[in-house]
């Protein structure tokens, strides 16, 4: 595995060299390209003009900022160069919080951290054991490809978890959602069979099924395609059933899943 970035953790005057990879894996996801139907050539895009149609090099493309309808204020690439912040190399950590008071809305993508060299390997395995026996994970601040985030880092198995998040102004307000303001009361006896239809599908993580359905029944399509077979009609989904009397649904749900786990 290849490493996206090489340098330090550092806190306080404690400092560790790391090596940060990719926790995403790429190589199995399915993608078409766009051709044309008629001689199989591939599309392109040419860049144009809306206003007088012509198509426009790169060279003469500027960045604008619309601050108000059709006012733009314009940038050239060497104005936005100016403020792009030095790499330092490091991530300086700021602060350790409960990594369960992170709320889930503010991860975006996560890496993996490990030691780089031998002589890390003693400083990175002593803070891996103190953010999982403290339950703590370290707030910090990284530059990747010229821009700066901030990253969360936290234990998982021998080595570290970065998760970049989100910074709050990304985040479009709960609040937001129709019809969640108030909470309707629960009706007790409903609760009650809801919690023991909980408890009688609840399994590990671990035994959760995340096959690919879609990718499998994909990865079969093509391979129909290439060996030149007709292609069949797939199932038309269910319509929708209508909608029963809530304690009738959660006594048979539960009657169901007895019978699955027996």
């Amino acid at each position: 595995m290849r490493s996206v970035w090489k340098g330090h953790i550092r806190f306080s005057l404690v400092t560790i060299p790391i090596q940060i990879f990719n926790a995403v894996e790429t190589k199995g996801n399915i993608s078409f390209k766009q051709i044309h139907d008629t001689d199989n050539g591939p599309i392109g895009y040419k860049k144009y003009c809306k206003t007088c149609e012509e198509t426009v090099s790169r060279e003469n493309i500027v960045k604008g900022f619309e601050y108000e309808p059709d006012q733009f204020a314009i940038f050239k690439p060497e104005e936005l160069n100016s403020i792009k912040l030095k790499s330092t190399k490091a991530i300086d950590i700021e602060a350790f919080v409960d990594f369960k008071d992170v709320p889930a809305t503010r991860f975006e993508n996560v890496y993996y951290v490990g030691p780089e060299g031998d002589v890390s390997k003693k400083a990175f395995a002593l803070l891996c054991k103190t953010l999982s026996d403290t339950g703590k994970a370290g707030v910090g601040r990284i530059i990747l490809r010229d821009k700066e985030d901030v990253v969360l880092i936290t234990p998982y198995k021998n080595a570290l978890i970065m998760y970049k998040l989100r910074f709050p102004y990304e985040l479009r307000s709960i609040e937001k959602v129709p019809d969640t303001k108030t909470m309707e009361e629960a009706d007790e006896a409903q609760l009650n069979l809801a919690k023991q239809l909980v408890e009688s599908l609840t399994t590990t993580f671990d035994q959760v099924d995340f096959e690919d359905r879609y990718r499998d029944a994909l990865l079969d399509l093509v391979e129909q395609k290439v060996q030149g077979k007709q292609i069949v009609n797939m199932e038309e989904n269910e319509e929708d059933k209508p909608v029963v009397d809530i304690m009738v649904a959660l006594k048979r749900s539960i009657e169901e899943a007895k019978k699955k786990s027996a």
